[in-house]
């Protein structure tokens, strides 16, 4: 019956199946990730940047700078990969199976899936103020 309803307009049902993965993926990451450490960690990037500018390539005090941005950098990285590292294997499933059901109706189903992707994901992150 799902898979009907799929097949009958498959290119809006697309999109709802974007939004719905991206809302869980978004839920997934907000609740797994220390938010306040995230929002820090980037605000201290954004403060690092800054901070590049006013030094000259190369100086010891660049290099300083440089080593704390990528710190954070590293820090950042470390922390978002545990949702994803969660959410892998659902995720290889789901595509798997969303391939079986469009591959013979929409041939180019991955072509409405990733801008929907992108811009649910844009909206969520807003809306659930995740970093």
């Amino acid at each position: 019956m799902i898979k009907d309803l799929m097949l009958a307009n498959p290119k809006l049902s697309i999109v709802i199946l974007a939004f719905l993965v991206t809302l869980a993926m978004t839920l997934v990451t907000k609740y797994l990730t220390d938010q306040k450490k995230m929002k820090e960690l980037k605000t201290r990037q954004k403060e690092c940047q800054i901070d590049l500018k006013k030094y000259q390539l190369g100086s010891e005090d660049y290099l300083k700078v440089q080593k704390e941005m990528m710190q954070c950098t590293a820090e950042l990285m470390k922390s978002s990969m545990k949702p994803l590292l969660i959410s892998f294997i659902p995720l290889i499933i789901f595509f798997w199976w969303i391939r079986g059901i469009y591959s013979t109706v929409l041939p180019g189903w991955l072509w409405w899936y990733i801008p929907a992707g992108i811009v649910s994901s844009i909206i969520l992150r807003k809306l659930l103020k995740v970093v």
